[in-house]
């Protein structure tokens, strides 16, 4: 009996020193965030810049696959303000997923709150940016995921890395701007440029100094992280005479193909290779909208970068020799974006979901209030009248402002929301025809779909004509899921599903579903607690183009939310 006490005893010691060893591997990256406002030059003009650190763009964090990380947010700017880690699954952390009003109550000026969570099982490139109102204009930043020690890229490792955040600069105040649309009922204005890494680049004015440079040398294999960290707008993005290889997207590797233009929504990641295999010179990096709505404005700017190769020739002195300048796609060419994201593969067969609990249709597009009664045409300066508005299944999605979804869900407080959020449209129409008027006005609500813990979900995402059709970067929180479909016109159970690509479809977190057509994503509900699914063009979630899951506890510990942290902020 003692032998055995003391085998016993051996067998815990050793579980005991192999927890400890492993959690000594685990690295926490602690770091502080102060947002504060900023003096930022740019396109000649001086604002006060919402920014992190006094950085703009903020802070890239770099960290490997299962690290955790400890950033505490100090509130020093004017406006409520919430971040959100974009892409990171949060598994049992949603307290720290960041969502104004949905999983917190905003960080009020002067306050102050700090995010916890660790990588599981993601590599790559994601981002982080604030989720309140339009701060993410300028409040934003990479999350650079690397292998875990001992471990490396499943293609050769690059000479070296370089990252690129595709952004969307106002000469104005981009609060003032949403403010203004959302008293107006109108579109707001567009931004004066695009922007990588901050920088517009030098096709435009006093913009010359600051053009980001990317430093290459000859028959290098290097690796450029790009992001669409822009508001509003899709983004074509090509680099003259040189071939882009994508390896990767939104932190998830994919089967390596070669392309020679990149097109991105709000919110996407893609990873890519280039060999540097050009004579010496300076070749621009560009990018420029991929406008897929009919007769709306936008910005129809163009930002550049420069791959500097290091042995690039000197010009004579007083003679500035402009860098080649590639060619990008029209504005409106849906025929290349859909080439490319239908080029998407997972780099072997992978565990999609088949036997489904939750079959969901969600139509998603634009719609138009009436003008409320005693108000001033000066708030209802949309199409004839009315005021642009925004919806899933004909609910235009309405924030709490008193708790969270969030803390309401786990504490049980009622009146918050309601669980009615509909499966399916409550109408059946022609989606992408000429859709009837009296479908036009969405209703106001804050309607949750609630979800069974390890309920395999899938979801049809069906754009709208209603107003006018366009692409729709559609984002799900807390989640990664598989792409398997899409296409254009309205989808049809009965031939469409032979379209369904259930061996090695990507895995996302934001999927652009086509202009006036429709996608399909499969995803296991496996990670409790309240998540947001939106369109991450900024004006469309400000006119209620979002939903909310509620994800069940399951029955063991490991399936249930973490305990909300105390010094969670209070509405």
């Amino acid at each position: 009996m003692e032998r055995k006490s003391s085998i016993f005893l051996l067998f815990g010691l050793l579980l005991l020193f192999a927890n400890a060893v492993s959690l000594g591997n685990a690295v926490v990256h602690s770091h502080q965030f102060v947002i504060q406002a900023t003096p930022v030059k740019r396109l000649c003009n001086t604002h006060s810049t919402i920014t992190v650190n006094g950085q703009y763009p903020g802070p890239t964090l770099e960290v490997n696959n299962g690290d955790s990380l400890e950033i505490e947010v100090i509130n020093k700017a004017q406006y409520n303000l919430t971040i959100h880690w974009h892409g990171v699954r949060q598994m049992r952390t949603a307290w720290s997923d960041g969502p104004e009003f949905v999983t917190q109550c905003p960080i009020r000026p002067g306050g102050s709150y700090t995010y916890r969570f660790t990588i599981q099982g993601q590599e790559g490139t994601l981002w982080w940016h604030a989720h309140s109102s339009w701060l993410r204009a300028t409040v934003y930043g990479g999350l650079i995921i690397r292998p875990k020690e001992g471990d490396s890229y499943p293609f050769p490792k690059p000479k070296r890395e370089s990252l690129l955040l595709l952004g969307e600069w106002w000469d104005a105040n981009p609060m003032d701007v949403v403010r203004e649309a959302t008293r107006t009922g109108a579109t707001p204005n567009v931004s004066d440029a695009f922007t990588i890494n901050g920088q517009p680049g030098d096709l435009l004015k006093c913009s010359s100094n600051g053009t980001t440079i990317v430093p290459v040398d000859s028959g290098e294999t290097n690796l450029i992280r790009v992001v669409n960290s822009g508001l509003n707008q899709q983004l074509f993005l090509t680099i003259a005479n040189h071939k882009l290889t994508v390896v990767g997207a939104d932190a998830s590797y994919v089967k390596p193909f070669t392309t020679s233009v990149l097109m991105l929504g709000p919110g996407q990641t893609t990873d890519v290779l280039i060999t540097t295999d050009q004579p010496p010179a300076r070749y621009y990096i560009a990018a420029r909208a991929y406008a897929s709505a009919q007769g709306a404005p936008f910005d129809n700017t163009t930002t550049t970068a420069i791959l500097e190769y290091k042995t690039a020739p000197c010009p004579a002195k007083g003679v500035s020799i402009k860098p080649i300048l590639p060619s990008l796609p029209a504005f409106n060419d849906t025929a290349t974006a859909t080439a490319f994201s239908k080029s998407f593969r997972s780099p072997r067969k992978v565990p999609v979901p088949t036997d489904i609990d939750e079959s969901l249709f969600f139509t998603v597009g634009l719609g138009l209030q009436n003008c409320p009664p005693g108000a001033s045409s000066q708030n209802c300066q949309g199409p004839n009248g009315t005021r642009f508005t925004a919806s899933m299944n004909n609910v235009s999605f309405v924030l709490p402002s008193s708790f969270s979804l969030l803390q309401s869900h786990q504490q049980g407080i009622p009146g918050v929301f309601t669980t009615d959020f509909p499966a399916a449209p409550p109408v059946q129409f022609d989606y992408t025809g000429n859709v009837s008027r009296s479908l036009w006005q969405p209703v106001r609500a804050t309607k949750v779909y609630k979800l069974k813990y390890g309920a395999r979900v899938q979801l049809v995402l069906q754009g709208t004509s209603i107003f006018t059709a366009e692409n729709h970067p559609i984002h799900l929180h807390g989640y990664d899921f598989y792409l398997i479909a899409e296409g254009f016109g309205n989808f049809n159970p009965k031939t469409d599903t032979a379209k369904f690509n259930l061996v090695d479809p990507p895995l996302r977190n934001t999927a652009s579903v086509p202009v006036q057509g429709w996608s399909v994503i499969r995803f296991v509900a496996d990670n409790p607690g309240v998540w947001l699914l939106h369109c991450h063009l900024d004006v469309h979630i400000t006119w209620g183009l979002a939903m909310a899951f509620i994800v069940e506890d399951g029955a063991g510990l490991l399936e249930k939310l973490e305990e909300a942290p105390a010094d969670l902020p209070v509405c």
